[in-house]
């Protein structure tokens, strides 16, 4: 139903949309509408549902070919007939639903029953261990659990006080069967939500501690990701194509509010196993518009060929990590599509980005969003410049910023002291306000006395054939205090020789400062969170404890005289 509260959002969002191509203006014309209460399932989501009823508002296809499409009336309706059989079941504001989904229909529909009911979601993969799922009940407060038919047994004695939905499959003892909601009536209660009651809390991946409790309301995600509609360039009418699971905020981002904040279609591929000729293929079929993956998913891509496809792409983008300049120019020079990067944080929506129809200039992340006022301040003197850690401005604070981290004053007072929010994350600004970035603030190191970026660094390694992945740490050294060193995966057909050690020091001289190059290498599988992020935090720390460095796949510059390295 129409409100002001759809009114205020729907100008907004309109003004995004008409001003798609012309950052200035909508940089300096922009504000976040203003709403105390506001219900983005009641009073945005239903409101395309009357408006667009019969369009696709989810588009799943499975490797076999199969495929489901959801209209976005039928998509409002399922979700008030679930919100319905929760609130039977005694789920209601303020309740905490914790749901440990992959890409599967009911996770929308219970996005949207919940937002409905006030209830708050707990977002998390299945990919979580038993004490990270133990973790997510007990800090999280779940008042029910949502999971897979097949993980039931995960939550024996850690959720015995929640009520338990099996979302398929015949439901273990005790939990309910989520098939029974599709009959049941539709929820006609009140969905009179204020703007600033929680609806998100998410874990972050932890890459150098125990994982923070993000707390977001009814305002900082729905509303907030009118900066990430924005950013990815979407359009009414378009099949939005994101490659990320869920579980963690980037599947939010682009699977659900961004898109669905602009009446697009939300295509899921749902693979088991990456393949790129697949993923291609059903990008063709259904003529997807707009498309993001993370620079991984980018670097697999130019791998296959992908040129001889009929493709409908329009925006392309990429989000989660830096991407490398030379994936761009490959993309750029068989789609003649400039791969825009984009910026933000799971506390955050989309902060900084290329925005569409702007010159992208290669390495930079873009200039500051709409709604997104962004200084560089130096961790030491809290000095502003032209080079620094990421800030927002709270005294312009955007919508899009959460609450703070649940249960965490000391967290959150840390995390905005001074007047900003401190993303712990390095960048450099030019005169034009272009932001680089730099690192995260932990991993950013001296080197002789000269600051080294390890992105920097990995960025020029992983362009060399043998290199799939590489993680940049320093290494202690007693002249130097530390030179940098490199972990490296190998790609395949590629063996853990001195030979390719030697051609990857050699690959790397050449296109780094005497200053920057890396004196060591080491072949080894890199630790990472569960989310898939390197943990340099762990290289660092057993770096730091190492003596011998002639270990089997070890290699350090010493050991190549052909190299004849002077300094």
């Amino acid at each position: 139903m129409a409100t002001d509260s759809t009114a205020s959002f729907r100008a907004a969002r309109d003004f995004l949309l008409a001003h798609r191509d012309d950052y200035d203006a909508a940089y300096a014309g922009f504000s976040w509408p203003q709403v105390e209460s506001f219900n983005w399932a009641s009073d945005w989501f239903d409101h395309l549902a009357v408006s667009q009823p019969s369009v696709d508002a989810l588009w799943m296809i499975e490797p076999d070919g199969s495929e489901q499409r959801i209209s976005y009336a039928d998509m409002a309706d399922r979700s008030r007939r679930v919100a319905g059989w929760l609130a039977d079941h005694g789920i209601g504001s303020g309740d905490r639903v914790l749901l440990v989904l992959g890409n599967c229909v009911p996770l929308w529909e219970l996005t949207l029953a919940c937002i409905r009911l006030g209830a708050v979601i707990i977002p998390a993969t299945t990919l979580l261990s038993v004490d990270d799922l133990r973790d997510r009940v007990q800090r999280g407060n779940a008042r029910a659990v949502v999971a897979h038919g097949a993980d039931a047994s995960k939550f024996a004695g850690i959720a015995d006080e929640c009520v338990r939905v099996a979302a398929d499959g015949e439901p273990a003892d005790d939990w309910l069967a989520y098939a029974d909601a599709s009959a049941h009536d539709a929820w006609d209660g009140e969905s009179d939500t204020k703007a600033d009651d929680p609806l998100l809390l998410y874990f972050t991946s932890g890459t150098t501690a125990q994982p923070k409790l993000v707390e977001h309301t009814h305002a900082s995600y729905p509303i907030g990701h009118l900066s990430t509609m924005y950013w990815l360039g979407l359009q009414p009418g378009d099949v939005h194509l994101n490659i990320s699971s869920p579980g963690w905020a980037k599947h939010a981002w682009s699977c659900i509010f961004a898109p669905w904040n602009t009446g697009a279609t939300v295509l899921i591929y749902n693979y088991a196993r990456f393949d790129a000729d697949a993923l291609l293929d059903v990008m063709a079929r259904a003529g997807v518009t707009t498309f993001c993956a993370p620079p991984t998913v980018w670097r697999m891509l130019v791998q296959s060929d992908l040129s001889g496809r009929d493709l409908a792409l329009r925006e392309v983008v990429a989000a989660g990590e830096p991407l490398n300049p030379e994936i761009i120019e490959q993309v750029q020079r068989v789609w003649g599509l400039t791969v825009r990067d984009g910026y933000g944080q799971t506390e955050t929506t989309a902060q900084i980005g290329n925005s569409p129809g702007q010159p992208v200039r290669l390495g930079s992340m873009g200039r500051p969003l709409p709604g997104y006022v962004i200084s560089l301040v130096d961790p030491v003197t809290d000095e502003v410049g032209t080079d620094g850690e990421i800030s927002i401005e709270l005294a312009r604070r955007p919508a899009g910023l959460m609450v703070g981290y649940r249960d965490d004053d000391e967290r959150t007072a840390e995390a905005t002291r001074g007047g900003f929010y401190r993303t712990g994350d390095v960048a450099s600004a030019d005169d034009d306000g272009y932001i680089t970035y730099v690192g995260r603030a932990d991993d950013v190191f001296k080197a002789s006395d000269y600051r080294i970026s390890p992105f920097e660094l990995e960025s020029v390694l992983i362009e060399h054939p043998a290199v799939a992945e590489a993680a940049v740490v320093p290494s202690p050294d007693p002249i130097r205090l530390a030179v940098p060193k490199a972990f490296v995966v190998l790609a395949a057909e590629h063996e853990p020789t001195r030979e390719t050690a030697l051609d990857i020091m050699r690959y790397t001289r050449e296109r780094l400062a005497p200053y920057k190059r890396i004196r060591r290498i080491e072949f080894a599988d890199l630790p990472k969170t569960v989310s898939g992020k390197i943990r340099r935090v762990e290289l660092r720390t057993d770096e730091a404890a190492t003596v011998d460095q002639s270990r089997p796949r070890a290699f350090v510059e010493e050991d190549f005289p052909e190299l004849k390295e002077s300094s």
